[in-house]
């Protein structure tokens, strides 16, 4: 049985109705630039993670970057960031002039690890960004307290995050990307909330922050032709907008079958190899699943037993930030982070999606025990 990474189609014919007229609506009305229906979907997902404000932009990355302006980061600032993730993260931190520092991250979670940026900060940095990754939240109160400590402005990249949960102080339930200064979100399709095109979202309880971010999304302007900044044009589609708002409705949901789908997993490879582990103080969102092997052999067999079988699988990510040809300036090396070096030799991610059944679920884990018999 082939089983696809993600399938975007099977959650579509229970909305289609919904979905249809709600593009149907901005076709007549004709207006696709920034129309109600940006507003509208602000406002919801504003409330939805109990943030004051929701900036609707081009797509994730330039949620990122317009992040980091509209929070005060500068040329020359050191921001210090995740080597374990897309290079959305740490790409957008270098084309506004700042430097990105790579700490080490958490053997257990894949995350920044909390002790390892408190070693990277100096009298030039301005930022700690945490990213939330595959969906497992960031250890938000340790963060918090350095942002604290060294007055520093906290932003989280929760583009694979979205819906998920942390206990602050283990007392109050906070929404990812609610916690820091402001949180950055993408709607690129595969998401847990997925447009039907690019799209994404900047978060903020910050209302100076929320009016820079309104004017940096459309060239610098509050009013027509009269600019006060340099901006960028990053406008969410209404189109997209309309479609997301629906979207919205159904996540929450998405997010519980996608855990049902990660139990599943973990009951079938206990034993096998190293599963994800939620603690009681958060809610994982399951953009993705990751598990881990103990030897890069092992995983690489797994990989290729598993494309074999027309199983679809990813590695998520093979080369990690520090390493890679764009950052060589900075002179990063292995064994300059060893936990990182480590993971990024023996992790899996396998197919990931609300519907995935209970089938396919085995038929991916039998894959999976079948390539570590084949690998003794």
């Amino acid at each position: 049985m082939k089983v696809p990474m993600v399938d975007m189609l099977a959650g579509y014919p229970p909305i289609r109705e919904e979905i249809e007229n709600a593009v149907k609506t901005v076709f007549n009305k004709a207006n696709f630039i920034l129309g109600e229906e940006v507003k509208k979907f602000e406002a919801e997902f504003a409330a939805h993670n109990g943030a004051k404000y929701c900036v609707g932009v081009a797509n994730g990355t330039d949620a990122l970057r317009m992040a980091y302006i509209a929070s005060g980061i500068k040329a020359g600032d050191e921001v210090i960031t995740s080597p374990f993730t897309f290079i959305a993260t740490s790409e957008t931190i270098s084309q506004i002039g700042a430097v990105p520092v790579f700490a080490d991250i958490d053997p257990v979670t894949f995350n920044l690890d909390p002790k390892s940026v408190e070693k990277k900060i100096t009298k030039k940095t301005k930022a700690i960004v945490p990213v939330h990754l595959y969906g497992y939240p960031c250890d938000m109160d340790a963060f918090l307290a350095l942002a604290k400590k060294h007055n520093l402005i906290l932003i989280e990249d929760t583009a694979q995050a979205f819906t998920g949960k942390y206990k602050l102080g283990g007392k109050e339930w906070k929404s990812l990307g609610n916690i820091g200064h402001c949180g950055t979100y993408s709607f690129f399709p595969a998401k847990n909330l997925g447009a039907f095109g690019d799209g994404g979202a900047v978060t903020t309880n910050d209302q100076k922050i929320y009016e820079t971010l309104v004017q940096l999304r459309n060239h610098g302007s509050k009013v027509r032709y009269h600019h006060e900044m340099e901006g960028f044009n990053s406008r969410l589609d209404t189109v997209q907008a309309a479609v997301l708002s629906i979207r919205l409705k159904h996540v929450e949901k998405w997010t519980e079958m996608r855990n049902k789908v990660a139990a599943g997993y973990a009951k079938a490879l206990e034993g096998v190899c190293v599963t994800p582990v939620v603690p009681a103080n958060a809610r994982h969102s399951f953009n993705y699943y990751t598990i881990r092997f103990d030897s890069k052999a092992k995983r690489d067999n797994a990989q290729k037993h598993l494309t074999e079988q027309g199983i679809a699988n990813q590695i998520y990510y093979p080369i990690a930030l520090h390493l890679q040809e764009a950052y060589k300036h900075l002179g990063g090396k292995r064994g300059d982070l060893p936990v990182c070096d480590a993971v990024m030799d023996t992790v899996f991610s396998l197919p990931m999606y609300p519907e995935l059944s209970d089938e396919q679920i085995k038929t991916v884990t039998d894959a999976v025990k079948a390539s570590l018999k084949a690998a003794v």
